[in-house]
């Protein structure tokens, strides 16, 4: 992946909201809880203080992670005349007869149970430069092997 993080145009929305909200809304949120921990006296044992603190702590950890992940993330085009799947809604059929369908995305997006599978996942391993009709074998992480038809892929 060099570095970088693959997003969809969706995917970037995100972070970058998440990010205006913790600059915005919750950084200045801990900073007045702060003061008011603070105005009680004795830090040593207050607990509000420490606990003020820690989520301090964790907004600024997580403002770093999302400044890093926007600064180094490279948007996936969906067009037509790649031949990479990744951003694509994809439509398998299992060897069993069950059909689902997925949205290839980068890791960072990834949430099956929103049916979004990571581009590192076995199955997006396998399905990221495939076409419509192909067969595959996949091999799962515990080394069982099953069988899917890519049925549709769409933009």
């Amino acid at each position: 992946m060099n570095g970088k993080h693959q997003l969809t145009i969706e995917g970037l929305k995100k972070c970058k909201l998440e990010l205006e909200k913790l600059k915005t809304v919750d950084r200045p949120r801990i900073v007045e809880a702060l003061k008011e921990a603070r105005a009680q006296g004795d830090l040593s044992e207050n607990a509000e203080y420490d606990a003020a603190r820690d989520e301090q702590a964790n907004i600024e950890a997580r403002i770093k992670e999302l400044e890093n992940i926007i600064k180094n993330s490279d948007v996936i085009e969906i067009n037509k005349k790649t031949t990479s799947n990744l951003g694509k809604k994809i439509t398998v059929e299992y060897d069993d007869g069950f059909v689902a369908e997925y949205t290839l995305v980068g890791s960072l997006e990834a949430d099956p149970s929103k049916g979004k599978i990571s581009n590192e996942s076995p199955l997006g391993k396998e399905i990221i430069n495939r076409k419509k009709g192909d067969r595959i074998t996949i091999r799962n992480e515990s080394g069982e092997e099953f069988d899917i038809i890519i049925r549709d892929i769409k933009q």
